[in-house]
């Protein structure tokens, strides 16, 4: 079973692929898009699901997304045409660090993609190349919450603490208008509906060649979580304007 089908699985009963709360994710949408007729950029966007619930509630926004996915892009534009927003929606199948656009956006969104830029910073400057003048970013990213295991930091990498990461955005130009701190109940939550959506697959499919590998995963996904992670790993939305060109 290839990642792309296991994320789809997983996610199946949570699209935002961030631990967030659908009201959660609804206030980062409205700090970012205050007018509600922007232009809006998600690099990496996967599914594009914050792409979506923008264009359902704004009626005179426009969107674009950018990811390696050829999967998650087809998706993306099935249900774009379910939900009656395709017209109003570009996809690009590249890689987002690469990609150019010839006019600029009000609103450039990544969230839980900065392994595809190396980082949170060259993540910040590529988001800034696309930005409109007066324009915001709305950037996810992890954090340790508390002094994390070794096997902690293996799985995730060298991550700050909450105010380290966000000393890091304004040392490097930047000032938060808006951010939110995942609650326990989030992150939870999220865990919960990704390894049991998938454990609840295998069980289900019992015939299907790749329920052993599902469950497997699911197990061992779930164990590392509640063993390696739990009581370490946070993570941080921020609503971003330039302080300074």
């Amino acid at each position: 079973m290839s990642r792309e089908r296991i994320s789809a699985i997983a996610h199946a009963d949570h699209p935002i692929k961030s631990p967030l709360a659908d009201d959660s994710v609804a206030r980062l949408l409205e700090r970012g898009l205050p007018r509600g007729d922007e232009r809006v950029l998600d690099l990496g966007c996967g599914t594009a699901e914050w792409l979506l619930r923008a264009l359902e509630t704004r009626l005179q926004l426009h969107a674009e997304g950018v990811d390696v996915s050829g999967v998650a892009l087809a998706q993306a534009r099935r249900s774009a045409s379910e939900r009656g927003v395709d017209e109003r929606l570009v996809l690009h199948q590249q890689e987002a660090a690469g990609f150019v656009s010839p006019q600029p956006f009000d609103l450039v969104i990544s969230v839980g993609a900065a392994h595809a830029f190396g980082g949170l910073l060259p993540t910040l400057a590529a988001a800034r190349k696309h930005l409109a003048p007066g324009g915001r970013v709305l950037i996810g990213e992890s954090f340790w919450d508390r002094t994390p295991s070794a096997e902690a930091v293996e799985m995730f990498g060298d991550l700050a603490d909450l105010a380290t990461t966000v000393d890091l955005v304004v040392a490097d130009g930047w000032t938060p208008v808006h951010g939110h701190v995942s609650t326990r109940s989030e992150l939870d939550a999220y865990e919960w509906a990704c390894w049991g959506s998938l454990a609840a697959w295998a069980l289900e499919h019992p015939d299907d060649p790749a329920a052993a590998q599902a469950l497997e995963t699911a197990t061992a996904a779930r164990t590392e979580w509640l063993h390696g992670y739990r009581d370490s790993f946070g993570f941080l939305c921020l609503v971003l304007r330039r302080t300074s060109t």
